[in-house]
């Protein structure tokens, strides 16, 4: 090395020596400038009720959604009971996500929702009372698919798959259930059936026996009627629909719906022929069979109330409670059982008649509110308050604030499969018109049941 390299060497050696000594031995690097920090996720807040992982829902309650709006169309107005019910349903829901709901019902929401649809102006969901409503609407493209955004173990968790499969139009899961009614109950006067000693029977053979002792005590066992001015007979559908569900498979009673399965198939008729037995028994039915066809629907349960009863049994919806007489109290003056199956072999089948959310808007809000409909607490207005009951598997009985639904709600969750009233989801001039019409004048006797049924099957649209 020569003498200039290395006194340049040198000079740089004492130059870090007496930079290292300013600093007190210790050598320095450069700050780097500071990064930017992360916001940390808002957390979720506690919630009363299960959240699909990885959802809308899950993501709403971060208040990611905050500020936006979902429009919510149904057939009630937003003043009456059930418009009321609702919006104290979707409180929570508001409150946590921030998401305002904005419902906008009406009474004549079935033409309304046509003309909205075709006009490019749908609501984000429709609350639909009846599935088939929505099907021309899932025909044409506008629904949207809720497994496209939900998972199949989360819907799975939530609902029996009877209610999947009424939501299903096309091969398109078409919306999610909500609330319902159930019709698939007898109700009798407690009071004087516990004093008679009276069981409730639990098998057709059982409520059959009932029958034949409550008429050798020279009592009669039903109360039946089936006028309702121009809907006159469909009390008689629904005890079609229900021995349809208890004598042949869902399969069979989904085909009949659909006017796959004839009304003169041998099995509409054996379902016809099943409940026959007892409306057309005279010593079974007050007034006799003559008596059904002019015996007014609401006021067929009255004489139940009489002192003795005239009749103890009368098959119907829990909404037939609000014809009973005035200060009547459920539990004390009366109580309500299943309708007994026939056939082992099919369960404990549930007919029902609810509402089903339906969604034509795909949005992140929508979405979440799509989710919250899959839990009970979504239809806590109507569970708290009484009026229907929740179509979720999770719903627990302290839900519900009326002792007597509380209790529909217990045999609701014994049931094995639910189907809805297949008259409503017929073609209109079938489930409300031919269908009212022959089974009418067969329980009259102008028509024999092969007549009545031939009559019916020329009706449905081709």
């Amino acid at each position: 090395m020569n003498k200039s390299r290395l006194l340049i060497l040198l000079s740089l050696l004492l130059t870090a020596s007496i930079l290292l000594a300013a600093c007190g031995g210790k050598a320095t690097a450069t700050p780097m400038p500071e990064q930017p920090t992360q916001p940390e996720q808002p957390p979720m807040p506690e919630v009363d009720f299960d959240v699909m992982p990885g959802g809308a829902l899950e993501e709403a309650l971060k208040g990611t959604y905050k500020g936006t709006t979902v429009t919510v169309d149904g057939a009630f107005e937003g003043n009456d009971p059930d418009g009321v019910k609702m919006k104290q349903s979707v409180a929570k829901f508001e409150e946590l996500t921030g998401i305002k709901v904005n419902y906008i019902g009406n009474k004549e929401f079935e033409a309304t929702i046509s003309v909205r649809v075709d006009a490019g102006d749908a609501p984000d969901i429709a609350d639909f009372p009846q599935p088939g409503k929505a099907a021309q609407y899932v025909a044409a493209g506008k629904v949207v698919d809720v497994k496209s955004f939900m998972s199949e173990e989360w819907l799975s968790r939530q609902y029996n798959q009877s209610w999947r499969d009424m939501a299903t139009l096309n091969g398109v899961e078409a919306g999610v259930f909500h609330r319902f009614n159930g019709k698939s109950l007898v109700w009798y006067p407690k009071k004087a059936w516990d004093a008679a000693g009276y069981e409730i029977p639990e098998t057709w053979d059982e409520l059959m026996a009932l029958n034949q002792q409550i008429a050798d005590d020279g009592d009669t066992p039903w109360c039946i009627g089936i006028e309702s001015g121009a809907a006159t007979g469909w009390p008689a559908t629904d005890w079609t629909e229900e021995m349809m569900l208890r004598t042949t498979s869902l399969e069979n009673y989904d085909k009949w719906v659909a006017g796959e399965l004839p009304f003169d198939s041998p099995e509409v008729k054996k379902a016809i022929e099943t409940w026959s037995e007892i409306w057309f028994n005279d010593a079974y039915v007050f007034g006799g069979r003559s008596s059904i066809v002019s015996t007014f629907f609401g006021d067929s349960p009255a004489p139940m109330f009489q002192d003795p009863p005239q009749c103890w049994m009368h098959k119907q919806g829990n909404f037939i409670t609000g014809f009973f007489p005035s200060g009547t109290v459920a539990g004390v003056d009366y109580g309500f059982f299943y309708l007994p199956p026939v056939d082992p072999a099919y369960g404990k089948p549930f007919l029902v008649a609810g509402d089903v959310m339906v969604m034509f808007n795909d949005r992140p809000e929508v979405r979440a509110l799509m989710e919250y409909f899959t839990v009970p607490q979504s239809a806590s207005g109507w569970l708290e308050g009484g009026g229907a009951l929740a179509a979720h598997k999770t719903a627990t009985p302290d839900m519900y604030g009326v002792e007597l639904e509380r209790g529909i709600a217990e045999l609701v969750a014994q049931a094995t499969s639910f189907r809805f009233d297949g008259s409503d989801l017929m073609p209109g001039e079938v489930g409300a018109g031919s269908f009212w019409e022959h089974i009418t004048s067969y329980v009259a006797g102008s028509e024999d049941l092969d007549t009545a049924m031939k009559a019916i099957d020329a009706t449905w649209p081709k």
